[in-house]
């Protein structure tokens, strides 16, 4: 499990897209929802449950009662992820049954493999992580809004020293602070474009730490495999 710290409360339906990955039950990553049946969510987050039976999908703001709950169907992991590396940390899941969407419960928009999220733009991870590194998960949904770090910066020797490929972006702030933690990995980072219709740019994938000093979150760019989304969900 990986990489809110220091973030705070959602309200409910404000992430209608936020979804809580669970194996037998119990919250392990989190994961977007894209379709009535897709997710999009972290590769990594299936290193050590494969089996998509004991796998389910929840939704609405709190884990515990959850608004509602699907079962999985199949899970398709990128082809060329590996667990020694970051790169291609991406997945999707289908969902046995068709999400009925409603104010509390629907999709993202994906943006074009065009798009690009300036540098300093605002933008905003969700989860149910620890608030802190190693820290208890909350049962209810939490909101931090950061701020996209240039690959240029994010590759400094500092920072990750060219760790950050171009499939990958950064958020945070290098004074640390705001972050994603454990048990948001697979969520969504989220941006806002023509008026307040929000977009999916990244995926929690890694990071040094919560919070720490020159160690914001990377994030799988989602423009980067908009092709590969599209060939395996037809999205």
């Amino acid at each position: 499990m990986e990489r809110i710290a220091d973030g705070s409360v959602a309200k409910k339906a404000d992430w209608p897209w936020q979804a809580s990955l669970q194996v037998d039950g119990i919250h392990f990553c989190g994961a977007t929802l894209i379709s009535e049946v897709w997710l999009l969510t972290a590769a990594h987050c299936f290193e050590s449950y494969k089996n998509p039976k004991r796998w389910t999908a929840s939704f609405g703001t709190t884990l515990s009662p959850p608004l509602m709950r699907q079962e999985v169907q199949s899970v398709v992991i990128h082809e060329d992820y590996a667990s020694h590396k970051h790169d291609d940390d991406i997945a999707v899941v289908k969902l046995s049954t068709p999400v009925i969407f409603s104010d509390e419960v629907h999709r993202v928009c994906l943006p074009d493999a065009t798009f690009e999220a300036l540098p300093k733009s605002k933008v905003f991870v969700t989860g149910w992580g620890a608030l802190k590194a190693n820290g208890p998960f909350p049962n209810t949904l939490r909101e931090v809004e950061v701020e996209i770090i240039s690959n240029d910066i994010c590759n400094q020797v500092h920072v990750y020293g060219g760790a950050v490929s171009s499939g990958m972006i950064c958020a945070g702030f290098l004074k640390g602070k705001l972050d994603a933690c454990e048990g948001d990995s697979g969520g969504p980072l989220v941006i806002a474009r023509d008026g307040n219709i929000w977009y999916l740019i990244g995926i929690v994938s890694w990071g040094m730490d919560c919070g720490k000093e020159n160690k914001p979150g990377v994030y799988t760019k989602v423009t980067h495999y908009r092709d590969w989304i599209k060939s395996k969900t037809g999205i």
